[in-house]
């Protein structure tokens, strides 16, 4: 969770250059082949500049157009490459090209840790200038299921993570690590909103299409912090924006609209093994406001009250504090904050029920919506071309990142693949773990 966001993702225009560790759009998956489309000259000379542009070497502003420059200032573009570099290692090369046209198409460039995925859009026009730049994510390198989990464990902090086979029975737990554990799971809390709104119009207290109207109460950041109160937006459209893009305005507005206490119920439903951990079920707004207020301060006297004073404190003193009161990050960048107390706390296990929950609830044609919803970011790029269907909530903020995944094979079989790691002293690299998780979708699917 940052301060203005729960999500990691790099704040530059997606269709000029996006790195996106733990949410990558659906458009952004891999071709399985390579094209029968040959690059132009000039395409494969501006693919081997980016490469030693990602080495250090090369002339930024030679090599991209003054429209992309505007864009993504260096600066900016440098910040993202360092991030993609340290997680993976340094570029060694391009592996294949698959070309949609002479001058656009995808790279797969190997790094030393992982394989990334590069849409590359070249000018045709001369100087033959990048025009744009789509970084999709990374895969990583480790050959097997066994190396992934090694290096998972290896992570510092701690490390936690489930594949399981699902059934018509209780799901398998093929491979496991410090699986009942429970960690801080960012965004990942969101599947537990999702679920009651499943329930609610399976059992028709709820349609997908009815309407709640703002009224004027504060928002956390997202698509709807500035509407106008006596706006009206579909449980479907929150929903959708609560799990495609993990808005956190959409996510208080619906959990407002469903009521905290009837998400909570869900919990035991769900099969959460400890729902007593996560009540009162927190907004974001409200995780915010606790954590970074007067330095923690209100956090401390939340956690020293009983269940019924942090509810009051939630609905009271908390409630009228204004979102401009929160204060921004400091200069040398986020920590983890109190994430071991003030966050949503799910083990790997619990989140193989939760997806569990949701697959066998959203069986059939009534089931459309909320599948729609879940598979809109499958969030492993180039490995979901893998599967007949994917599903994905993840999850982040300093010393915080979840991967879940609800995943059916091409043979029909159902699978989740749940992930966490949490490290209360020091950031984590958000990128190692998102192609790790990757990676472990891709041999998954080759079971």
């Amino acid at each position: 969770m940052t301060r203005r966001g729960i999500e990691i993702a790099a704040a530059l225009p997606a269709a000029v250059l996006s790195l996106l560790p733990c949410a990558t759009p659906a458009a952004a998956q891999a071709t399985t082949a390579p094209s029968t489309i040959a690059p132009a000259p000039e395409f494969e000379a501006r693919a081997r500049e980016l490469v030693a542009l990602l080495g250090g070497k090369g002339d930024y502003a030679a090599l991209f157009t003054p429209t992309f420059i505007a864009q993504v200032p260096k600066a900016q573009f440098d910040a993202i490459t360092a991030q993609l570099l340290a997680a993976n290692g340094p570029v060694v090369g391009i592996e294949r090209h698959h070309m949609a046209s002479p001058y656009r198409g995808q790279l797969d460039l190997r790094l030393r840790d992982a394989l990334i995925a590069v849409q590359l859009a070249v000018d045709p026009a001369p100087p033959h200038q990048i025009a744009g730049l789509l970084i999709q994510g990374a895969i990583a390198s480790e050959k097997s299921l066994d190396e992934v989990a090694a290096a998972l464990r290896g992570l510092h902090g701690a490390t936690g993570f489930v594949l399981a086979k699902l059934g018509a029975g209780a799901p398998e737990m093929l491979l496991r690590h410090n699986s009942d554990q429970a960690f801080a799971v960012g965004s990942a809390f969101k599947l537990a909103i999702l679920a009651e709104l499943v329930r609610a119009t399976n059992a028709g207290e709820r349609k997908w299409t009815d309407l709640v109207t703002l009224d004027g109460t504060q928002l956390p950041g997202g698509a709807y912090v500035a509407s106008p109160k006596g706006t009206q937006i579909s449980l479907r459209e929150l929903a959708g924006k609560m799990i495609s893009v993990s808005d956190n305005s959409a996510t208080d507005i619906l959990l407002r609209a469903l009521g905290r206490e009837k998400v909570e119920a869900m919990l035991p439903v769900l099969g959460v093994h400890d729902p007593t951990r996560n009540r009162p079920f927190l907004g974001t707004l409200e995780a915010f406001k606790l954590k970074y207020l007067d330095h923690g301060s209100y956090a401390r006297r939340y956690l020293a009250l009983d269940e019924a004073g942090r509810r009051a404190m939630l609905a009271g003193e908390l409630a009228r504090i204004p979102l401009v009161a929160v204060p921004p990050p400091p200069p040398g960048g986020p920590q983890p904050a109190m994430i071991g107390d003030i966050e949503w706390f799910l083990s790997p296990a619990d989140l193989v029920r939760v997806m569990d929950w949701l697959r066998r609830n959203t069986e059939g044609p009534a089931g459309g919506e909320a599948r729609a919803i879940l598979s809109t970011n499958p969030g492993i790029g180039m490995a979901a071309s893998k599967w007949q269907w994917v599903g994905y909530k993840g999850g982040s903020e300093p010393g915080v990142i979840n991967m879940t995944l609800l995943l059916q094979s091409k043979a029909g079989d159902w699978y989740v693949l749940a992930a966490s790691w949490n490290d209360t002293q020091r950031a984590i690299e958000d990128g190692r773990f998102a192609s790790l998780i990757t990676r472990a979708a891709e041999l998954a699917a080759g079971r």
